[in-house]
C-alpha cells in the first residue's frame, strides 16, 4: 500500500517536473528576446542612437546585440541552465533529507545490527528524503518477512531485496529529472556559439568586400561581434557541465547510501535466520 502511494506521488512529481520544463523554456525564450531587443538593442548603446549602426566604443551590450539572432537563443540556454540548476539544487537537497545521509546510514545500520527495527523506522521518519524512504520500505518488509512462517528464508531475503529495489526505482527518476536538459545544453551551447561566430564572420567579410577599401576598424568590430557568440556559448556550456557533474556525483552518493543500508538490512535478516 505504501509503495502504491509512493508510486502515485512519484508519478505526480514527475508530471509536475515535466510540465515545469515545458513551460519554463518557452517563457525563458520570450524573456531572452525581450532582453535582446530592449536591453541590448537599446538605442543608447549605439552611435547616433541607431541600433543598425556601430555600438558605442566599449559598450558591451551593443556589441553583444550585433551578434545577431543567435544571441537570444544563447541567452535562453544560459537562463535555462541557471533555472534548472536552481531547481536541481532544491530537489536534490530535499532528497538528501534533514541531516547527513552518511550519518543516517551509519545510525540505521547500527540499529539494524542491534535488532532495533522500530527505532530504525523512527529514524527514517525523522530523516525523510529519498534514502530514508527506501530504507523504510526495506525495514517494513523486514518486519513482514520476520512474521511470515510460510516462506523459506531464501525467499524472504529475495522479498526484502525486491522491495528495496522497487522503492529505489520509484525514487531515483525524481533525482535524475531535468539532468538531460543540462547535458543537452552543455553540448549545444558551444555549437550554437560557433554557429553565431561563423555567421558573424561571414557578415564581417561580406561587408568588407562591399566597401571595396579595407576598413580595419570595421573588420575588428565585426570579428569581436562574432566572437561574442563563441564566448557566450562556451561560458554556458561550462556552467552546464560543472553543475551536471556536481549533481551526478550527489546522486551517486545518495545511491551509495541506499545500497549500503539495503545490504545491511538483508545481511542482518540473513544472519538472524541462518
Amino acid at each position: 500500500m505504501s509503495q502504491q502511494k509512493t508510486a502515485s506521488s512519484g508519478g505526480a512529481s514527475d508530471a509536475m517536473k515535466s510540465t515545469f520544463a515545458m513551460i519554463t523554456i518557452p517563457i525563458l525564450l520570450i524573456v531572452s528576446i525581450l532582453i535582446y531587443k530592449f536591453v541590448m538593442g537599446n538605442p543608447s548603446n549605439f552611435e547616433g542612437g541607431d541600433p543598425k549602426g556601430h555600438p558605442l566604443p566599449g559598450n558591451f551590450l551593443g556589441i553583444i546585440y550585433k551578434g545577431g539572432f543567435i544571441v537570444p537563443i544563447l541567452i535562453t540556454c544560459l537562463l535555462t541552465t541557471i533555472v534548472m540548476t536552481i531547481e536541481r539544487f532544491i530537489t536534490i537537497g530535499k532528497a538528501g533529507g534533514k541531516g547527513s545521509v552518511a550519518d543516517f546510514v551509519v545510525k540505521v545500520r547500527n540499529m539494524i545490527r542491534g535488532n532495533d527495527i522500530d527505532k530504525a523506522l523512527k529514524e527514517c521518519d525523522a530523516q525523510q528524503g529519498v534514502v530514508a524512504n527506501v530504507v523504510k520500505a526495506g525495514l517494513l518488509k523486514f518486519k513482514e518477512m520476520e512474521a511470515n512462517n510460510v516462506l523459506d528464508n531464501e525467499k524472504k531475503e529475495l522479498g526484502i531485496a525486491k522491495d528495496i529495489e522497487e522503492a529505489t526505482s520509484l525514487e531515483m527518476p525524481m533525482l535524475e529529472k531535468n539532468l538531460t536538459i543540462l547535458a543537452t545544453l552543455a553540448s549545444i551551447s558551444t555549437l550554437l556559439g560557433l554557429l553565431g561566430t561563423v555567421l558573424g564572420m561571414i557578415r564581417a567579410f561580406a561587408a568588407l568586400a562591399n566597401t571595396g577599401a579595407p576598413d580595419t576598424s570595421a573588420l575588428a568590430t565585426g570579428i569581436s561581434e562574432a566572437l561574442i557568440n563563441t564566448a557566450f556559448g562556451i561560458g554556458t556550456s561550462m556552467l552546464a557541465i560543472i553543475f551536471y557533474n556536481y549533481f551526478t556525483s550527489k546522486i551517486d552518493s545518495l545511491t551509495y547510501g541506499i545500497d549500503e543500508a539495503g545490504f545491511s538490512i538483508i545481511q542482518t535478516f540473513a544472519s538472524k535466520n541462518h
